[in-house]
């Protein structure tokens, strides 16, 4: 009898693709998490597969008594509720970096573009103004001498500090978890305190998870210790970040402008005061799901079913399950 994988429906899966990759063995269900058809696929399944669903409670694991895995496809864990899998003692498994090159390439791609103001370029051109009205205030900058501060040194920071390097960016990190100083040499980093990354960067880049001691782990006195020509990135979780705090400081000048992947709402309401700053560039909360890394999320998905239906541990258990 075919072991079964309920796969959680979502537009930004590609269900094809996870059927192309489905191992023999196993039989895979698509269904989205918020129909009927949910709870009585799920009763006999072993394996849950998707992004992170707050549905998944007490209640889901009581009606899920062969649940052997939660195995995400997302590297955020936020939505999960973490107790409740404890209880029921089912571990739950981010992608193991699938998207970790998407996220890292994204970051970068917001450094330049708010550096080079490419939103306010774009706009200028499209609307027949070559170079804008006023090209006294153009302030185009390079990253080349400048440096980069990276809050959250994981798959993805490492990534993104690699190929900041490639751009001449100096990197300093913060995280709670050291290098050694020789993993310090390797990746050509140097630790710095949170208040020491955020006085002394030109750019600061968020890379952790949403946890109860991150959300808002960056606010308002956060933001005045940066540069006035400074820019902040948060491609990782949106309450991270204090947006009414980051909504003041784009505006009174505290900082020089930002790039956002996330937000506080998802998605923002259409008043949300972001929308009509002029030193921000947004992007809809798609740094993660490229269609390259598809591949990638389902074949480490269905690599640690396989791991689990033979008796093993699985690869990438969140840090408050391990153990």
């Amino acid at each position: 009898m075919a072991r079964k994988i309920v796969l959680i429906d979502s537009p930004l899966n590609e269900t094809d693709i996870a059927r192309e990759l489905v191992p023999a063995g196993f039989e895979l269900v698509v269904v989205r998490a918020d129909v009927p058809e949910f709870m009585a696929e799920v009763k006999d399944a072993e394996y849950l597969v998707g992004f992170g669903d707050p549905s998944v409670n007490d209640a889901f694991y009581r009606k899920a008594p062969n649940l052997k895995l939660v195995q995400l496809t997302s590297a955020g864990y936020d939505r999960c509720d973490i107790e409740a899998a404890r209880r029921a003692g089912v571990p739950i498994c981010n992608n193991g970096g699938a998207n970790s090159t998407a996220v890292s390439e994204h970051a970068l791609m917001l450094m330049l573009a708010v550096c080079r103001r490419l939103v306010w370029q774009h706009a200028n051109v499209s609307a027949g103004r070559w170079r804008g009205n006023d090209i006294s205030q153009s302030r185009l900058y390079e990253l080349r001498g400048r440096t980069l501060g990276i809050v959250g040194l994981g798959t993805i920071g490492k990534k993104v500090a690699r190929l900041a390097q490639a751009f001449g960016l100096a990197v300093q990190y913060y995280d709670v978890l050291r290098l050694t100083e020789e993993q310090e040499d390797a990746l050509d980093v140097r630790f710095r305190l949170l208040h020491e990354i955020l006085g002394s960067s030109d750019l600061v880049s968020l890379h952790v998870p949403l946890l109860a001691s991150t959300k808002h782990m960056i606010g308002a006195a956060e933001l005045s210790l940066m540069k006035p020509s400074a820019y902040l990135i948060n491609t990782c979780r949106g309450p991270v970040v204090n947006e009414p705090d980051l909504i003041e400081a784009l505006g009174n000048g505290t900082i020089a402008g930002a790039g956002l992947d996330v937000f506080d709402q998802e998605p923002p309401p259409a008043n949300n005061p972001l929308f009509n700053l002029p030193n921000v560039v947004l992007t809809a909360h798609l740094a993660g799901p490229t269609y390259d890394n598809q591949y990638h999320r389902f074949r480490n998905a269905f690599d640690n079913c396989e791991r689990v239906a033979r008796g093993e541990k699985p690869l990438w258990v969140i840090p408050e399950l391990r153990g």
